[in-house]
């Protein structure tokens, strides 16, 4: 199986075996589409196009089968059509299924979805959801966007479920404008890049990154204090309306804010136990699978659609 997740600022690839087993695995970098560049959308389709022929050829070479490809991106995926609309990428609308078939050749199974929602299923399979029949999994990265399991089933919604992070927590003179076009959604506030852009605006200095605010946090700045209490108060109240609504009983905690460890697992354990009345408490924990979680759940994905014929090669 060749896998590949669009997901983040660089591709991450992978050839993967029936049972999970990544067989091989590297990164590649994506195309910058931001500030937007004249044909940078189809310079990020070639770029994965030319990806995924590459794989195939080394899997070949490797004397591996490919059954299937599968390919997971952030944006809004037409299940039907195969179309993608996705504005890191620059894609409106983009053929991408169709463009990928005709790449690999009308016997290859070509199968697209989501990225966050592929990093879910791997972490259900696989991962910290494993055993769960309703739950969630939230990545706090660039942006937010929540895989959604409900009664046993990763929810699609046409390709429209989870975007939690394109919900209005903030309100007031703090609401700050979305790239989504709304005001005070979760994501300019609790993402990794809201945490540095925040801070700089109140601060006037640059950081690196949410791992210099995380830094700084734990050296006592009180600027950094801010703007996490800030991202904190609105994650509880995501949390507590999603567990209001669907009752997860566990919820997986991703993307690169994880990394803070206990710094957010505790108060958002604490934040969330205190707000809950009559309803059930998730498990707040978190996920297992890093940033192979999106390309694993590609694999994943596909193989489900894949029926391996018994030839006794080893087929991936």
């Amino acid at each position: 199986m060749v896998a590949v997740d669009l997901g983040g600022t660089r591709m991450k690839c992978g050839l993967v075996a029936a049972d999970g087993a990544v067989l091989h695995r590297e990164t590649r970098p994506t195309p910058r589409t931001v500030p937007p560049r004249r044909g940078g959308g189809r310079a990020v389709l070639d770029a994965l196009l030319e990806t995924v022929v590459e794989l195939e050829q080394k899997a070949a070479a490797d004397g591996h089968r490919v059954r299937a490809v599968g390919v997971v991106v952030p944006g809004i995926i037409d299940a039907e059509n195969g179309t993608v609309g996705a504005e890191n990428l620059a894609w409106a609308g983009t053929p991408v299924r169709a463009e990928l078939q005709a790449a690999v050749g009308p016997d290859q199974k070509v199968v697209l979805a989501h990225d966050v929602r592929a990093g879910g299923y791997a972490e259900l399979r696989q991962g910290a959801l494993t055993g769960t029949t309703n739950s969630l999994f939230l990545p706090l990265g660039t942006g937010i966007a929540a895989a959604m399991v409900v009664d046993g089933s990763l929810v699609s919604g046409d390709g429209y479920a989870g975007e939690l992070g394109h919900t209005r927590f903030v309100h007031g003179d703090a609401a700050e404008l979305c790239a989504c076009g709304q005001w005070g959604c979760l994501e300019t506030v609790a993402s990794a890049a809201a945490l540095a852009r925040r801070y700089g605006v109140r601060t006037g200095k640059a950081v690196d990154g949410a791992r210099e605010v995380l830094e700084l946090l734990a050296q006592g700045d009180p600027d950094a204090a801010a703007v996490w209490s800030e991202a904190l108060e609105a994650l509880i109240d995501a949390l507590v309306l999603y567990t209001t609504l669907v009752a997860p009983t566990r919820i997986a905690i991703g993307g690169g804010l994880v990394g803070a460890g206990e710094t957010l697992l505790a108060p958002l354990r604490e934040g969330v136990h205190a707000r809950l009345t009559f309803q059930r408490e998730p498990e707040i924990v978190a996920a297992v699978l890093g940033e192979e979680a999106g390309c694993l759940g590609a694999a994943l994905m596909a193989w489900d659609r894949v029926t391996a014929d018994e030839t006794g090669e080893q087929q991936v």
